[in-house]
């Protein structure tokens, strides 16, 4: 994960006793991200250190922010839970929906999120996201899950009205704060299976959405392999994989956010992003 130091962000290790920093336990005080972690293919050995006790004494009330503050790319995919897709009304894509945010959408663990003014019907949409590890160009369904370097909560918060006035989805997808993600990048190994992730999401205390990556159009192979035949995939691109069912949007009558709303995902492997919701 990512914490704010008096230094600036730094990659950190998230325990029960708070915050180790990542790059003093190996021995390189002097670099700071979690992408670079990742892209140095360090987290192994990272691993090794931690369990050893060989790392600093940790933080404890540490800020998180967002697990990769600085992607280069974050990815979004459309319309990829069978059920989802239904209550919309279309038939499952024959290929991965594939649209982006950018980093101004990032927004940390119980960030509270000024809704946009230009909209007055902004959805809640929980999902699994996966982050890249090492760079993926070419790759196959069958290699995929060695590039990835762990999973996430991701709110793909998104107005609706901005979103459907044109027939390209992102203007109402790149608002600030409209991606708030973590709490923590989770590891394969912790995550458990692919295919069998389980995440839900209560709006002020109401479940609104509950699935498993099991209900996935595209899994996460097929996506890294789909991904990367278009573009290089690169250490700490995020990969949002869409929502299940139970969207504001879709509901009778229809539910939209409002000043001092709450939103939390959580899930029993990645654990719990909680989201507060302000106007002006």
């Amino acid at each position: 994960m990512t914490y704010e130091s008096a230094l600036g962000p730094r990659a950190g290790v998230l325990g029960e006793e708070g915050v180790i920093d990542a790059w003093q336990t190996l021995g390189e005080p002097e670099r700071a991200g979690l992408r670079e972690l990742l892209a140095a293919d360090r987290v192994a050995e990272l691993e090794v250190e931690v369990e050893a006790g060989r790392g600093p004494d940790p933080v404890s009330g540490a800020a998180l922010l967002p697990p990769i503050p600085d992607p280069e790319k974050i990815i979004c995919i459309g319309l990829n839970y069978h059920a989802h897709a239904a209550e919309a009304g279309l038939d499952p894509p024959s290929a991965p929906t594939i649209f982006g945010k950018y980093r101004n959408a990032l927004a940390a663990p119980a960030a509270t999120v000024r809704l946009p003014a230009n909209s007055e019907k902004i959805d809640y949409e929980a999902e699994i996201a996966f982050v890249i590890g090492q760079p993926a160009k070419d790759v196959m369904a069958g290699e995929a899950l060695e590039r990835v370097a762990g999973y996430m909560l991701l709110n793909d918060l998104s107005a609706r009205d901005l979103q459907f006035a044109t027939p390209q989805w992102m203007p109402g997808k790149v608002f600030d704060g409209s991606a708030p993600c973590g709490p923590a990048l989770v590891t394969p190994e912790e995550a458990g299976p692919h295919d069998r992730i389980e995440l839900r999401l209560e709006l002020n205390g109401e479940t609104m959405q509950e699935a498993s990556s099991s209900d996935l159009i595209f899994g996460i192979p097929e996506l890294v392999e789909a991904l990367s035949e278009l573009m290089t995939l690169a250490p700490g691109d995020i990969v949002a994989t869409g929502t299940p069912s139970g969207v504001g949007g879709a509901r009778e009558p229809r539910v939209w956010l409002g000043d001092g709303d709450e939103i939390v995902i959580s899930s029993p492997t990645l654990g719990r992003l909680e989201t507060r919701c302000a106007r002006d």
